[in-house]
């Protein structure tokens, strides 16, 4: 038995690592390791007209493209669970609540926030609404991942002011953003004709 358990244990480690890009610094590498990333991130795009720089830096910054990513659970004298500080989950690390609004709002009843196609539409969905709500540039990175870590009526109450950890986590946001649209401009011809398969 425990010949089977450890190779079973080692594999299941090895598939949770791999679903996460190896260099998810680097956006062209990811959409090319990530077969249909590309194409779901332009279809949010496309769809509500959060840029896929945007989108990606954000979802970076939130969960570091890890599908099941959650806040760490705290531990009472090192071995008692206790409830995690926050329902955010998955790729976008959206909270309960506000899935529940995207998927009533959106109409995307069946969405998984395990899924990356559902996580870039959540994204891209929640940055248009601030958009509309708050007049946020979509191209302003900073101030839609503000909005987009405080919600709407923190971000309109300028909770982030006394937070000065994370408007400079925001401006990294927006510096990644600004990389990732320099590096999709050297290889976003070839993920549109997917010539990075010959």
């Amino acid at each position: 038995m425990k010949k089977l358990f450890i190779p079973l244990l080692l594999l299941s480690l090895t598939a949770c690592t791999a679903l996460t890009p190896k260099n998810g610094d680097n956006i062209c590498s990811t959409f090319r390791e990530k077969d249909g990333w590309y194409d779901d991130a332009k279809s949010s795009f496309e769809k509500w007209g959060v840029p896929i720089p945007v989108q990606m830096a954000i979802m970076h910054q939130e969960s570091h493209f890890v599908a099941d990513a959650q806040p760490p659970r705290p531990w009472l004298l090192g071995f008692i669970p206790l409830p995690r500080a926050s329902s955010a989950y998955g790729y976008a690390q959206a909270k309960d609540e506000t899935w529940d609004s995207y998927q009533d709002k959106a109409g995307s009843w069946g969405a998984d926030r395990e899924d990356f196609a559902d996580a870039a539409d959540f994204i891209g969905w929640y940055c248009s609404v601030s958009h509309t709500r708050l007049g946020i540039s979509k191209l302003d990175t900073k101030n839609l991942y503000l909005a987009y870590h405080e919600g709407h009526g923190g971000y309109q109450r300028k909770s982030y002011l006394q937070k000065a950890g994370l408007v400079q986590i925001a401006n990294k946001v927006a510096k990644r953003a600004k990389l990732f649209q320099s590096q999709l401009g050297e290889c976003q011809n070839d993920l549109e004709n997917k010539g990075w398969f010959f």
